[in-house]
């Protein structure tokens, strides 16, 4: 995953085209948990977190991938703190949403 998020171009190259990638463009990464995009709500009305990693296993995950994509990307990667309630304001130039699943749910 931290590769291909390293790699991944999203930013627009000067023809307007999504061809950059953030080393490309010399940008800084925030990686930020949030246990509740695992939330599933197939049942009832009430979301379901049973698919969610231990705390301990989901820390040490967020914590590998924030370093290794650090290191393939080669550019700074900030991070919030694990299982904090934290307020993130944020600038969204898109319309674009990308969603990473590192499992192949089929």
């Amino acid at each position: 995953m931290a590769r291909k998020i390293a790699q991944l171009r999203v930013f627009e190259d000067e023809d307007g085209l999504m061809n950059r990638s953030v080393a490309d463009i010399e940008g800084e990464i925030l990686v930020v948990s949030q246990f509740t995009l695992i939330a599933s709500v197939k049942k009832g009305n009430r979301p379901s977190f049973n698919d969610a990693a231990s705390p301990e296993k989901g820390k040490s995950d967020y914590e590998a991938v924030s370093e290794k994509l650090g290191l393939l990307s080669g550019r700074p990667v900030k991070t919030g703190i694990f299982a904090a309630d934290m307020k993130v304001e944020l600038l969204n130039d898109g319309p674009v949403t990308i969603v990473f699943d590192s499992k192949n749910r089929t």
